[in-house]
């Protein structure tokens, strides 16, 4: 059975100390907010009745989270294991023995390793994601090189709309 994953990075954040606490800048609401919309847009009935928001315990991930979620009419699962230097074979572990459509909400590395890992079986694949990116994966299993890469979007796609 085909499953579907969403994989985002995080809004623009403010620079500071500590990593954990740095929050969404202005500019990083509004590339959330443009994504969320887009997002909304993009899912089928059931796809948006199925789909789980899970992020990464830091602020900006919770923070951007918190925006998809209010579009959504959804709510944020903290995920301790998607933090920026987390294994992307423990999560795709975890996704393994989820079976449920997600949205993570995560950092770099982790968001463009785990993209790459899942789409290409080389473990020093990336994806590259600008701030607020959105990358939509379909797979039969959750395993590295076995989904596809559907759609990749970030907020300069939308720039002037």
């Amino acid at each position: 059975m085909r499953q579907s994953l969403w994989i985002m990075r995080h809004g623009q954040a403010a620079a500071g100390r500590p990593d954990e606490g740095r929050e969404l800048t202005a500019q990083g609401r509004e590339e959330v907010a443009l994504m969320a919309d887009w997002l909304a847009r993009s899912l089928t009935p059931s796809q948006a009745v199925e789909l789980r928001i899970a992020a990464s315990p830091y602020l900006r991930a919770q923070q951007t989270a918190s925006i998809v979620a209010d579009r959504l009419d959804k709510r944020v699962e903290t995920l301790s294991s998607i933090t920026p230097d987390d294994s992307v074979e423990a999560v795709i572990d975890w996704l393994q023995a989820s079976r449920a459509a997600w949205l993570l909400v995560s950092h770099m590395p982790l968001v463009g390793s785990l993209t790459g890992r899942l789409v290409d079986r080389d473990p020093r694949s990336q994806l590259p994601m600008p701030t607020a990116a959105i990358a939509a994966l379909e797979a039969d299993v959750w395993a590295a090189g076995c989904a596809e890469l559907c759609t990749f979007r970030h907020p300069a796609d939308f720039a002037g709309q």
